[in-house]
């Protein structure tokens, strides 16, 4: 009896110990394994304008509001409509459709078996917390489809596909710090 009443203490003091320890420092850690630091409160997300040659009507709007509800879906964080302790800014510079394989077809003519459509964003990161932590950086994502479809056959897919890499990568350089 007296070795498992010097094992309970023992598990005690070493579990006490463990939470003073760790109570010093406090880092907020989500789901979506970003680190957070607890003084980080707010988000804002500016409007992400199209200044690429080639404009979908609607790329900017479904951007800058994805980008907002991945920080409100993942993050305890809330969206401010002007300032906030990390901000984010910036425009999407590129929207390019492109042959990606070259074939020759029966007849010996050239051809494109494949198509890509590539999105670039410049993305300004301010983090009025820590601006070590700040970034100026473009991220880029494509999709790539059978030539047999036109692009306004498979555009709303490749757009919604483009903008979650592009937004996991955002959002991962500037919370999950990689």
């Amino acid at each position: 009896m007296k070795i498992y009443k010097k094992y309970i203490v023992i598990q005690l003091f070493t579990t006490i110990l463990l939470l003073l320890a760790t109570s010093g420092c406090k880092i907020t850690y989500t789901m979506s394994g970003a680190i957070i630091s607890p003084d980080v409160k707010t988000v804002f997300v500016d409007y992400f304008r199209n200044r690429s040659r080639v404009i979908n009507p609607t790329l900017s709007q479904s951007f800058t509001e994805a980008l907002k509800d991945k920080f409100v879906n993942e993050t305890s964080l809330s969206i401010n409509k002007d300032q906030g302790d990390l901000e984010f800014s910036g425009e999407i510079t590129g929207y390019d459709v492109r042959p990606l394989s070259i074939q020759k077809s029966d007849t010996g003519r050239d051809f494109a078996s494949m198509n890509r459509l590539t999105i670039t964003v410049k993305v300004i990161f301010v983090n009025n917390k820590n601006h070590d932590q700040d970034f100026n950086t473009s991220f880029s994502a494509y999709y790539d489809w059978d030539s047999s479809k036109a692009i306004n056959q498979v555009e709303n897919e490749a757009v919604l596909v483009i903008n979650t890499q592009l937004i996991d990568d955002i959002f991962n350089k500037s919370v999950s710090n990689w």
